[in-house]
């Protein structure tokens, strides 16, 4: 399989007067109610951050012990602080976030991929994992491929001397019946990801955190820097978690289905390839000269996510976020142009 460029990530398709396809952060900016409990924690910024009141708040919210939750700096940080365990043969389920398999390659892990297939959907088959990993590693719903694995097929995976490490950052927009973030506390060899980012525009902000049993979250707790996470990204855990944060949430929720529907129904009339069932805030599309396509939309306005960098995907592949209904209509118009630009 040739090697991607695991580092590369949506921000990177950015440029001045784009109009942002390729992040796939819900919010351009936290909405004003965290702005202002944001702003509030700036009077706090002379004293060294806190993490206790952002830790209650998790295991309130997921009804569970304050031992089973760390905080981190954003999802990403999680995975480093995975990367540093003696695993012996970790797995990571590609197509996903690169990030778990950059960390555990920076730390000298070798990694074994198991690629799943477009054909299929890219559906996740358990007895395809290797029976000798220790550590796998997916995304549910998985970035890019929007795909959102059945809570039965993920548990699956669990075994004696196994960890499954379940990467949850757009779980709370979708179906949630499907997280495992209520077994992980409790659950041997389990361990859930969850971000803040993506539904309350704080990627800025770095507020993230994991569920896992007590003495794993000890373990990975012994890793991580002293005021690791910052006194802003701990007030916006508090607030995220609660009423306000909560009515946010279901509206982000309520709205996507929609987005969904519209930009998959634009796609598809310009002649690309869905992937379908998408569950995340963003589609995958298929398209034989997606590489220039996505150039000459740049030439339109639109930044959309390159698929190449993905293992498992290629220059066939790009990932477009779902907006708002007429930042859709405008990208389906600029399409329109682009294809018909092509060689």
């Amino acid at each position: 399989m040739p090697e991607v460029d695991l580092l590369h990530h949506g921000d990177q398709e950015l440029g001045d007067g784009l109009v942002d396809l390729a992040v796939n952060v819900q919010a351009p900016h936290p909405p004003p109610w965290l702005l202002d409990v944001l702003a509030g924690a700036l009077a706090q910024a002379g004293a060294y951050p806190d993490p206790t009141p952002g830790v209650a708040a998790v295991a309130r919210a997921h009804g569970c012990d304050p031992a089973s939750v760390l905080l981190t700096n954003g999802a990403a940080e999680a995975f480093t602080l995975l990367a540093r365990l003696p695993w012996r043969r970790p797995l990571v389920v590609h197509p996903q976030f690169t990030e778990p398999e950059a960390a555990l390659r920076a730390a000298g892990h070798p990694v074994q991929r198991l690629v799943l297939s477009s054909d299929k959907g890219f559906r996740l088959d358990p007895a395809a994992v290797d029976p000798a990993a220790d550590l796998v590693v997916l995304g549910n719903p998985t970035n890019p491929t929007s795909r959102l694995h059945r809570a039965e097929s993920v548990a699956a995976l669990l075994r004696p001397g196994r960890l499954v490490v379940v990467d949850e950052a757009f779980m709370d927009v979708t179906d949630q019946c499907q997280s495992l973030a209520s077994r992980a506390p409790s659950a041997e060899g389990l361990l859930v990801i969850r971000s803040l980012t993506k539904t309350f525009g704080l990627a800025g902000v770095r507020a993230g955190h994991l569920l896992a049993a007590p003495a794993l979250v000890a373990g990975l707790a012994a890793h991580q820097p002293h005021w690791s996470v910052n006194a802003l990204a701990v007030a916006a855990t508090v607030a995220c978690l609660g009423p306000e944060g909560e009515a946010h949430r279901r509206g982000v929720a309520d709205r996507l289905p929609q987005r969904l529907s519209h930009l998959t129904q634009a796609l598809r009339s310009a002649g690309l390839d869905v992937v379908t069932e998408p569950a995340g805030p963003f589609v995958l599309v298929r398209h034989d000269q997606a590489d220039l396509l996505r150039e000459r939309l740049r030439h339109h306005g639109f930044a959309l996510r390159r698929g190449d960098t993905f293992p498992g995907l290629g220059p066939q592949w790009l990932r477009v976020a779902a907006r708002d209904e007429a930042t859709t209509d405008a990208l389906a118009h600029a399409l329109t142009t682009a294809l018909q630009e092509l060689p």
